[in-house]
């Protein structure tokens, strides 16, 4: 499993059937120290998650398949399986808590209309 930061969602109006109802999130590997770590990447969301909030993915296809309950076997490779909440590390001089809210990780958005 890799830590994550969601970094927007993707649109499509033309894909496989097994695909259909399902948001495909872009989402940024992070390190230890949460910064970001390597290329981003898809993954299939599967629970609900929105930009700016830390998740856990999946990233072994077979588990990823896994995780939604389908008949059909469903080609993927990574799947979001987490919305973190916090996370607890040792950094050698204790516990270090670095805590996430959903409200303060989301933009604020622009009104529409002039």
């Amino acid at each position: 499993m890799k830590l994550c930061t969601v970094l927007g969602s993707t649109v499509s109006t033309i894909k496989h059937p097994c695909y259909g109802g399902r948001k495909l999130l872009v989402v940024q590997p992070l390190d230890l120290k949460l910064k970001a770590s390597g290329p981003s990447f898809l993954a299939s969301d599967a629970v609900g998650a929105g930009v700016g909030e830390t998740v856990l993915v999946c990233e072994e296809g077979r588990s990823a398949m896994l995780v939604f309950e389908t008949p059909q076997r469903t080609p993927l490779r990574s799947a979001v399986v987490a919305i973190v909440d916090h996370i607890d590390l040792d950094t050698g001089r204790g516990l270090e808590r670095h805590a996430f809210t959903a409200q303060a990780a989301k933009p604020k958005r622009k009104p529409r209309g002039g």
